[in-house]
């Protein structure tokens, strides 16, 4: 059953197969948990998000109805959560995250994408959640304009616009060095895993 498309597993998840849900959930979940942490910055609260998000996508299985990729529905689902998360937890102070005024250098190693992770977290926490959900999605999630569009119920142009003012803020942040794509595409290929 592994080596199964996700089609098929939902397929089966909507027949009321359990394990073909679990491998579903198991398949999605590090990226489902990437979308969390990206758009809230506690890491618990991301971790709640993620949970909730499992629970929607495992609950609401028989309503997916295949006009998206099932990815994108979990893209949705996971971003609708971590939104959810941040409204509950909105009354609760946050830490300020100093960012260093160092220009932040391109990732080669280990060492350096982690570090390069640290700095994009911190920069996030500067960009406003409407933007940044989107900058989220297109950057980590690989999610085109189109797919964004339609996990946040949004027009493409403001998709755009959304995309564009979250990674100017960020640039600001995180300096010259990430101002073609904010987040390391190593780093997103690590998210995938």
């Amino acid at each position: 059953m592994r080596d199964e498309d996700d089609g098929a597993l939902v397929a089966r998840a909507v027949d009321g197969d359990r394990r073909a849900l679990e491998l579903l959930l198991d398949r999605h979940a590090d990226r489902i948990h990437a979308v969390c942490r990206r758009i809230v910055a506690h890491p618990e609260d991301a971790l709640d998000a993620t949970q909730e998000a499992m629970i929607a996508i495992a609950r609401g299985i028989t309503r997916f109805d295949g006009r998206a990729a099932f990815s994108t529905w979990c893209y949705r689902i996971a971003t609708n959560a971590a939104i959810d998360e941040l409204r509950r937890t909105r009354r609760r102070p946050v830490p300020a995250h100093p960012v260093g005024s160092e220009p932040v250098s391109p990732v080669s190693g280990p060492a350096e994408i982690v570090a390069a992770r640290v700095d994009v977290d911190a920069a996030l926490q500067h960009v406003p959640e409407e933007f940044r959900v989107a900058v989220v999605l297109r950057d980590l999630c690989d999610l085109d304009y189109a797919e964004i569009a339609e996990v946040l119920d949004l027009p493409p142009g403001t998709v755009r616009s959304r995309i564009s003012r979250g990674r100017a803020i960020l640039v600001e942040h995180l300096g010259p060095a990430f101002s073609g794509n904010p987040m390391p595409t190593s780093e997103r290929q690590n998210d995938d895993g």
